[in-house]
């Protein structure tokens, strides 16, 4: 059972990418999904802010190419939408466009279909039926990268038929996040409503920031990350390293992250290496196991990590984190939370 649910996905991030578990042990499932968890974001333009309706509309008719540098025409309309991919698919339900949404992928499906149409069709993010998403005429189509492998584009004939096919790879820093939900705007015409938000995402964090500062240095905690609990059959620990916005995230809110100066964005960490870190905190991810805290409290060999012996073992909202879209700041205000109450507790009233 743990293979197929380590197949199934970490959202977006855990990319649904991994559905087939097509003989890869649940080993290589784990550390494809950690790869996969995010992808290179292609820096682009940003339009700048305007000043009335008429030249709002006049910059998103402006935009000619998506996130990935890929040549784009934008409808003058949008009226219909195809998501495929569960962090676009929240922002939109975010920005009041669920009842526009006529497909998504399964992902989506799994964290959100309960806020969509019941006629929503849905695709495995893997293998996108093309013919069908050309059937259904949708007026753009939002697609993360993660569904084209090995130079193959996966919505080659979408494209072929005169549909607007915008991709969005998964960001890598919160600056990439906040130019991704400043295009979605733009794409759908609310670029106006979305700069509002990405204003009050920008806020939050500066406030975030203000307070961490202010913490002692000898005060700050050191924190393990993890996106999967160890286990006697699967020890390996993948986390978030440099490069990463989650590893921002933490050094934000005034944590010092033991996976920051490993290899990789996502590194591959032994458990003797987690052990002799010696974590103040443990921050996990995992969707897969079940009463996660109390296994990792529990765990062998770990009795004299800090963090298991103050009992700072926390849970967080698994599509907050791994979905890279304007609730990282949700994630953000938590953690800070968390682990700093004496300094963030009369803090961001405003906030999640």
């Amino acid at each position: 059972m743990r293979k197929k649910a380590l197949a199934a996905v970490l959202a977006l991030t855990l990319a649904a990418s991994i559905l087939g578990g097509c003989g890869a042990s649940s080993e290589e499932t784990k550390e494809v999904a950690a790869e996969e968890t995010v992808e290179e974001t292609v820096e682009t333009t940003e339009a700048e802010p305007t000043e009335a309706p008429a030249a709002e509309a006049e910059e998103t008719a402006a935009v000619t190419k998506d996130r990935s540098g890929n040549d784009i025409t934008l409808p003058a309309e949008v009226n219909t939408i195809i998501s495929m991919a569960p962090s676009i698919t929240r922002t939109l339900i975010d920005m009041g466009l669920a009842d526009k949404i006529v497909a998504s992928d399964t992902n989506s499906q799994a964290s959100y279909g309960s806020e969509l149409k019941d006629d929503v069709v849905y695709f495995d993010m893997m293998a996108p039926d093309q013919e069908q998403i050309v059937a259904l005429n949708p007026d753009i189509v939002f697609t993360s990268g993660m569904s084209s492998k090995d130079g193959v584009d996966a919505f080659a004939s979408v494209r072929d038929a005169g549909i607007c096919v915008a991709d969005i790879p998964s960001a890598s820093s919160i600056e990439a996040i906040e130019e991704d939900l400043m295009f979605i705007g733009q794409c759908v015409g609310m670029e106006r409503e979305m700069e509002e938000l990405v204003n009050l995402m920008e806020s939050n964090i500066e406030e975030i920031k203000e307070i961490s500062a202010t913490i002692p240095e000898d005060e700050k905690k050191t924190v393990l990350f993890e996106l999967f609990t160890p286990s006697a059959d699967y020890p390996t620990i993948y986390s978030a390293g440099q490069g990463t916005y989650i590893n921002e995230m933490l050094e934000i809110c005034g944590l010092k992250n033991v996976a920051a100066d490993q290899d990789g964005q996502w590194p591959a960490l032994s458990e003797e290496f987690a052990i002799a870190s010696d974590p103040q905190v443990i921050l996990s991810a995992d969707m897969y196991t079940p009463d996660a805290i109390n296994v990792i409290l529990g765990m062998k060999g770990w009795e004299s990590v800090q963090a298991i012996k103050d009992g700072a073992v926390y849970m967080l909202d698994a599509d907050k984190v791994n979905q890279p879209n304007q609730h990282v700041v949700d994630v953000m205000v938590e953690i800070a939370r968390l682990i700093y109450p004496e300094y963030f507790e009369e803090a961001l009233k405003d906030a999640a």
